[in-house]
């Protein structure tokens, strides 16, 4: 294990040279007042279960109280505003999600620029989803789906949250790669999307693993493919969208941490290594293995790289279609 004194000593050595005071100063001195999570959504949603499991385990690490602040409106805007222009100094973190990417495409006007104004700190985790089907479709898996909507375009659809809602643009991605058109149905909110689809008003969804495994397992929904990396733990034999030919094609509703631009460098990676430390403690492994949410290595580095894909890729989704934001 590397001490504390090794630990100081590579920074000093890091950051040695013009400039570098400040930044060493924030290494050696923070946090040393309390630190504000700010959450973009309502207290008792995902976001904010995991942003309040991560304040528990960061209060204990740093000495210093890490309040959860809730700063719901605008999907993410408003909480993004006020962390994009608070101090650059590592006492105001945005805890966020996809909302921050889907914005920053969707959105043509923003009170922030997302790519010059925030600064990336860690994934913390992710919850892959499934394309689900009502079991009453003419077809049984993924091949026979898209078999079966290159032969009657526009014929399915498929139910969602909202304009401008994760699986609404995931889908959006997703039927675009694959060459075929399916109807977009949206509703206000996931329940109801839900609700349409298990009564075979309409025809599939794409939902997260945690809302909808068990209906799979009930055989009340039929699971096509997964949209995660690598198959999930709850339901192993349902094969992946990369497995099923989408090279490369992954959508989580993942939620990670972004500070104000400008935040000294030492500040970010003691935060992000704390976070990793919080996401590999067993406690949060268990209640995220519960949760359906893959935990995140820690870095800012992969986080970045994300954050530029599918900004990128939800971009020239905006600029070929006629998807609106609500």
């Amino acid at each position: 294990m590397i001490s504390r004194r090794a630990t100081l000593l590579g920074g000093l050595l890091a950051t040695a040279g013009g400039g570098a005071t400040s930044s060493v100063r924030a290494q050696v001195t923070w946090p040393d007042k309390p630190i504000r999570l700010i959450v973009p959504f309502p207290a008792g949603g995902a976001t904010d279960v995991v942003a309040r499991l991560i304040a528990q385990k960061l209060s204990a690490e740093f000495g210093q109280q890490v309040i959860v602040d809730n700063k719901a409106g605008a999907g993410g805007v408003v909480a993004t505003e006020i962390a994009a222009k608070a101090p650059a100094d590592g006492y105001a973190i945005l805890v966020t999600t996809p909302s921050h990417t889907i914005n920053a495409a969707f959105r043509t006007s923003l009170p922030f620029n997302t790519e010059k104004d925030l600064v990336p700190v860690s994934l913390i985790g992710a919850v892959p989803m499934y394309l689900v089907a009502h079991p009453s479709v003419p077809f049984s898996d993924y091949k026979g789906f898209v078999d079966y909507a290159k032969k009657n375009p526009g014929k399915l659809n498929f139910s969602s949250a909202g304009n401008g809602t994760l699986p609404h643009i995931v889908m959006e991605v997703m039927l675009r790669q694959i060459g075929i058109e399916v109807t977009h149905v949206a509703y206000r909110g996931a329940a109801p999307a839900m609700a349409d689809l298990l009564s075979g008003q309409v025809h599939l969804k794409l939902d997260a693993v945690n809302t909808s495994t068990q209906h799979i397992r009930d055989r009340k929904l039929l699971a096509l493919a997964a949209t995660s990396r690598k198959r999930t733990k709850a339901l192993p034999d349902v094969p992946t969208l990369g497995e099923m030919g989408l090279s490369g094609f992954e959508g989580y509703l993942w939620v990670g941490a972004v500070a104000p631009a400008g935040t000294p460098k030492p500040v970010i990676d003691k935060l992000s290594a704390a976070i990793g430390r919080a996401v590999a403690s067993a406690d949060i492994q268990e209640r995220f293995d519960k949760e359906g949410i893959e935990p995140e290595a820690p870095g800012a580095e992969r986080f970045a790289a994300l954050i530029d894909r599918e900004i990128a890729q939800y971009r020239e989704l905006a600029k070929t279609s006629n998807i609106k934001v609500d």
